[in-house]
């Protein structure tokens, strides 16, 4: 008898911790977070979208055509941003910085010029299915 009502508190404990666990973990999942996930999408530029919602390495491609545009210089190929990031200028590392610049580019954070280099600047994108409320 005694050992029954042990497993009963026993297993009202375990639920209970059970319950608090998955309370709490769904609160984590309703509230979002602006922070950047390693190989996060890049979402479309708009107005007050800041530059922290990207993730660290597309900070640095900003960054690095930010300075450029500051200093008066004008649009960098992708093995130039290469350079410019420190990254040796082999072709894999090359294309991974002209991948993501594209992508950038693609969702209104760069220019693609059309000459292959991009500059620093940005354009609303028109976002899929967001039609006007009139």
């Amino acid at each position: 008898m005694i050992a029954r009502e042990e497993l009963l508190e026993a297993l009202a404990v375990a639920a209970a911790e059970s319950t608090a666990v998955t309370t709490t973990e769904a609160e984590d999942e309703a509230a979002p977070s602006l922070a950047p996930l390693p190989g996060s999408m890049v979402p479309p530029w708009r107005e007050g979208l800041p530059v922290t919602v990207l993730a660290p390495g597309y900070q640095r491609i900003l960054g690095v055509l930010e300075q450029q545009r500051s200093t008066g210089q004008g649009p960098l190929r992708a093995k130039e941003i290469a350079v410019e990031l420190g990254l040796y200028a082999t072709s894999a590392k090359v294309e991974g910085v002209r991948s993501k610049a594209r992508r950038l580019a693609e969702r209104g954070w760069l220019l693609l010029e059309p000459s292959g280099a991009f500059s620093a600047g940005r354009r609303p994108v028109a976002v899929p299915d967001a039609g006007s409320s009139a």
